[in-house]
């Protein structure tokens, strides 16, 4: 669940389902060079890749639901008993702000990732637990936070550093073409 400290309290519990096995080849082969260009982009995707200069050529895209009111982030993925596998929920906030998410009413672990005003993943919450009401802080700044399912941020590469794409970040560090 965020909670958004400030003029804004707001809160998310997401449900999802288990991975059967990791992605990240698969989609690092189906989406790589133009076909990947072809996927990218486009309001119901969310691509992201290895932090700039690592080194890593991975990248992911996940299609994703996206939670910009108050109202769809407090609902998020609310008591839903399934969430494909390359999907997700990218929670948009107006403005860079204070971010922490808890598990309330969750049924599955899911892979938090908070990212800033460019769409830099600033920190990854891995596994969190289903049901548990500890507060999971993204820090200071966050204006997008990615869920998927637990245990795939891992898999893919994704870690700080990393960098999203999508149509809504205005102001990303890599941009949409």
């Amino acid at each position: 669940m965020p909670i958004a400290h400030g003029a804004v309290l707001s809160l998310c519990l997401l449900a999802a389902a288990p991975m059967v096995s990791s992605l990240a080849p698969a989609l690092a082969d189906r989406f790589g060079g133009a076909a990947f260009a072809a996927q990218s982009c486009s309001l119901a995707r969310l691509d992201i890749r290895s932090p700039a200069g690592s080194g890593d050529a991975v990248r992911q895209s996940f299609s994703v639901e996206i939670a910009d009111t108050h109202e769809s982030r407090a609902r998020g993925l609310m008591y839903r008993r399934a969430l494909d596998p390359g999907a997700g929920m990218l929670f948009i906030y107006d403005r860079p702000q204070r971010a922490e998410f808890w598990m309330k009413n969750t049924y599955i672990p899911l892979d938090i990732i908070f990212a800033d005003d460019h769409g830099r993943v600033t920190v990854v919450h891995e596994n969190a637990v289903p049901q548990d009401l500890t507060l999971i802080p993204g820090g200071e700044g966050v204006r997008y936070v990615l869920e998927i399912n637990g245990g795939l941020a891992r898999r893919s590469g994704i870690r700080p550093g990393s960098e999203m794409r999508h149509p809504r970040i205005a102001d990303a560090s890599w941009p949409c073409p």
